[in-house]
């Protein structure tokens, strides 16, 4: 059994997905549907963290048997998904197919994952059942609806696009046609929640939209939070070119009325609307929750800051924006780096070995208009089997160039998950 070296493994590049047992024609699912004829790891969640992990624990060692379990055929980028909602992007040029992993032997079931079983070391899918010896989960969030008045009832007509996907489209498709001296009202969760500076990066992008085709609209931003969370300063001095933004502090929403077009802050404000996009407070994925992988806060996962396996059940490991309790953010870098790690010591693991302590890195930019963007990056270590945070480095400003980094930085992990 062969493992990959520390070099080697920060080395490494490229991803696919094949599109296994998926399809039409494929045959219901009872009982053990793919019986294990040697070391295997199953992988729930195709997303930034679940594909890259699938891809590495087959470049780590090609005996292992690795299948991913994701529903959709897609791959939507959440990053520089918000670029959709300024028309700067497409939601076509952020869409990627899974084909490039079964080059690399990864097996691909298009179903979702219905039940986790850590005693017997079983997935369940539908009727069915897979075997496996180390489990990864990245279920990603999930929304708490239920922590708004009115936000589940309202369905479709109040938008998150928190997923990038279709409700990314339909948001953009309801700001264009928004007439002109129109309110968008924007509200953002208390943390945590996945991106944290992504609910700012998109007050730039809607005000630049609504600056140069709607300059007589107004953007209103409720923040639950007690002030910008993520690269404040740059933040605000982004805003500055954008005096229809007005942005309210320590503003939680509680309830959304779409009769009266209008939500209530915990205050008892109310805020009218033409447009509104509600991001709800989040939790991990709905799977981890029923699995028991999350914490007292029945929120997020607490893991090992080493091997990222559950502090609450052996051999399942918990990957991306499901986790908590490392000093890292939700962001796509973060759960790409953990992908990695993870595979790594589920390689070393399955070949009876002592993982190598490999602390995250994390990147992150920022579009502020529709050609500039900014950065942050976060260095950490392992010190005593915990990751601890050692370096945070933010871009000076804003500028084209980072712009550039940021396109360049984006083609390069899209590559690395799924090339």
């Amino acid at each position: 059994m062969t493992t990959m070296s520390r070099r080697a493994f920060l080395r490494s590049s490229g991803v696919g997905v094949g599109l296994g047992l998926a399809g039409g024609c494929a045959p219901a699912m009872k009982g053990d549907f793919a019986p294990k004829r040697g070391p295997r790891v199953v992988v729930i969640g195709g997303g930034w963290g679940g594909a890259t992990a699938a891809k590495y624990v087959r470049l780590g060692d090609p005996a292992i048997e690795v299948i991913l379990l994701e529903p959709n055929k897609q791959f939507v980028s959440c990053p520089l998904s918000n670029l959709v909602l300024s028309g700067v992007r497409s939601i076509d040029s952020l869409t990627f197919g899974y084909r490039g992993l079964r080059s690399h032997g990864v097996r691909i079931i298009h179903e979702a994952a219905t039940a986790i079983e850590p005693d017997t070391k079983r997935v369940r899918v539908g009727e069915g059942y897979l075997q496996y010896d180390r489990l990864i989960v990245s279920p990603g969030i999930e929304f708490q609806t239920e922590q708004i008045a009115g936000l589940a009832e309202a369905g479709d007509q109040v938008l998150h696009a928190w997923k990038a996907g279709p409700q990314t489209v339909e948001l953009a498709r309801r700001l264009q046609a928004m007439p002109d001296g129109g309110v968008f009202v924007l509200t953002i969760p208390p943390i945590a929640y996945r991106c944290p500076p992504g609910p700012y990066e998109r007050t730039c992008q809607v005000a630049w939209y609504l600056k140069h085709n709607k300059p007589r609209s107004k953007l209103i931003v409720l923040d639950a939070n007690q002030n910008i969370v993520s690269k404040t300063g740059l933040f605000r001095a982004a805003w500055r070119d954008y005096p229809n933004i007005d942005y309210r502090a320590s503003s939680k929403v509680v309830k959304v009325d779409t009769g009266a077009r209008e939500v209530t802050t915990e205050f008892g404000d109310r805020v009218k609307y033409d447009v509104v996009n509600v991001i709800p407070p989040q939790r991990a994925g709905t799977i981890a929750v029923q699995a028991d992988l999350v914490g007292a806060d029945k929120r997020w996962c607490q893991v090992d800051h080493v091997t990222y396996e559950s502090v609450k059940h052996k051999a399942v490991h918990v990957i991306g924006d499901s986790t908590i309790g490392l000093p890292v953010p939700k962001s796509g870098t973060v759960a790409n780096a953990m992908g990695k790690i993870c595979a790594n010591a589920v390689v070393h693991l399955i070949g009876g070995k002592q993982p190598p302590a490999m602390p995250p890195v994390n990147v992150c930019y920022s579009w502020v208009s529709d050609k500039e963007a900014m950065a942050v990056i976060n260095a950490y270590r392992i010190e005593g089997g915990k990751v601890v945070q050692i370096e945070q480095k933010l871009t000076p400003g804003q500028s084209q160039a980072f712009g550039q980094n940021a396109l360049g930085w984006a083609r390069s992990i899209w590559n690395d998950i799924l090339g």
